[in-house]
């Protein structure tokens, strides 16, 4: 029997938020398979990311006729519930970046907690090479409920398990805004005269970091997570010293492609597709997809 597209699915992207590069990159990716594909696209999400709007946004396309919903969970235990609903309903639920605690048709993201021990060892190697061979770093987390950041900062406090001169030490949490950020930054400068190294989880904390390291002039080192225009010049100005890239078009553009092949009800392949990640630590413009 063909397999015949229905041009009238309708397919959602549900983000943490509208403000970070990174959720814009993966609408570019969905938009473009999905134009392709020929299927009705929305990409909806709060403003700033906001885990009871998210929510609602996600009922709301629900109760708006989504046949499938590729979702970005900002608290995998709070949302799981309304996926659960959801699925009830037969609507597809395809897990882009964060998965929810629900368990869906298949993931898309990339593996954290293995990103975070390469940029601990980045972090490492940085320190080294700058002759610092003790002190303490700090780590700027977005909520303790984000699993997606919470296993960065897992696989940078155990790639330090083994280096004892080095003291890691409690997340500060910021939600992902940038300013909030740069106030941590500047908390952990006041509070901890030894402290050598920042590791931002993500793009909104890498910023805020950034912005409080070039105001400050001051010799730490640190390393980041996702890239900007403004993070690129902050690399190129040696503010910051690298960042870890992951592949948010991927993210977007595959997961359409999975999104219809489950309507269609072809196969999905595995249940985690990892989206890979490259560190980058020179100015490298090419990698901004707008």
């Amino acid at each position: 029997m063909n397999h015949i597209i229905n041009e009238n699915y309708k397919i959602y992207l549900i983000t943490m938020d509208k403000s970070d590069q990174f959720w814009m990159v993966m609408d570019n990716g969905a938009r473009e398979m999905a134009t392709m594909l020929g299927v009705t696209y929305i990409w909806n999400a709060p403003l700033t990311r906001n885990v009871n709007k998210q929510i609602q946004i996600f009922n709301n396309a629900i109760v708006a006729g989504a046949d499938a919903i590729m979702l970005a969970a900002s608290d995998p235990l709070k949302i799981s519930s309304a996926v659960e609903t959801a699925k009830a309903k037969g609507v597809k639920i395809i897990y882009v970046d964060a998965p929810a605690f629900e368990e869906g048709i298949i993931t898309l993201a990339t593996d954290n907690y293995t990103a975070g021990k390469i940029a601990g060892e980045n972090m490492f190697y940085e320190l080294e090479g700058a002759g610092v061979t003790y002190g303490s770093i700090g780590i700027i987390g977005v909520t303790p409920e984000n699993r997606t950041t919470v296993n960065r900062e897992m696989g940078f406090r155990d790639y330090f398990q083994s280096f004892s001169r080095y003291q890691i030490l409690e997340t500060l949490y910021t939600n992902g805004v940038p300013e909030l950020a740069k106030q941590a930054t500047e908390q952990y400068i006041r509070d901890n005269p030894n402290l050598v190294g920042i590791f931002s989880t993500n793009e909104g904390s890498t910023l805020g970091m950034g912005y409080a390291l070039r105001e400050k002039d001051i010799n730490i080192i640190g390393i980041g997570f996702d890239i900007t225009e403004i993070i690129q010049e902050m690399i190129r100005d040696n503010t910051i010293k690298a960042v870890l890239v992951q592949n948010p078009f991927t993210m977007g553009y595959l997961g359409m492609a999975q999104a219809v092949a489950a309507l269609r009800g072809l196969d999905t392949g595995p249940q985690f597709i990892n989206t890979g990640v490259s560190v980058v630590n020179i100015y490298t413009p090419s990698l901004i997809l707008s």
